[in-house]
């Protein structure tokens, strides 16, 4: 069984934009989403495979068809949010965290798992 992590308050995120935690020795890129529908919080890994730097929490975030995504700030691949799948690689996928928001902290479980799209 895994253990929720508090890893910030919900307003030391700056809205559509991620920043850098680090959780069990590992690095994990955290992103706040702000949109006319709502607000949604993502984690997946801050290691880009496609550059092999630490900097996935830097990227630029977006939408494609619908889902939210991070373009690496190196070379620009995208990653979904919520599953960590490469859109431009297939084969490529980052580790994504659940994240839950409870009394303005936010938590993630302490290993990645499987989160729904």
């Amino acid at each position: 069984m895994s253990i929720a992590t508090s890893v910030c308050k919900i307003d030391d995120l700056i809205p559509n934009s991620g920043a850098c935690a680090l959780v069990n020795g590992r690095q994990v890129a955290l992103f706040r989403i702000v949109s006319t529908e709502g607000e949604e919080f993502f984690a997946v890994g801050n290691y880009d495979p496609f550059s092999q730097a630490n900097v996935i929490s830097r990227g630029i975030v977006g939408s494609v068809l619908g889902q939210y995504v991070v373009a690496s700030p190196i070379y620009k691949q995208r990653f979904n949010l919520a599953t960590g799948q490469c859109l431009d690689d297939e084969m490529v996928k980052l580790d994504s965290w659940p994240v839950h928001c409870k009394d303005g902290q936010i938590f993630i479980e302490s290993q990645p798992g499987t989160v729904a799209a």
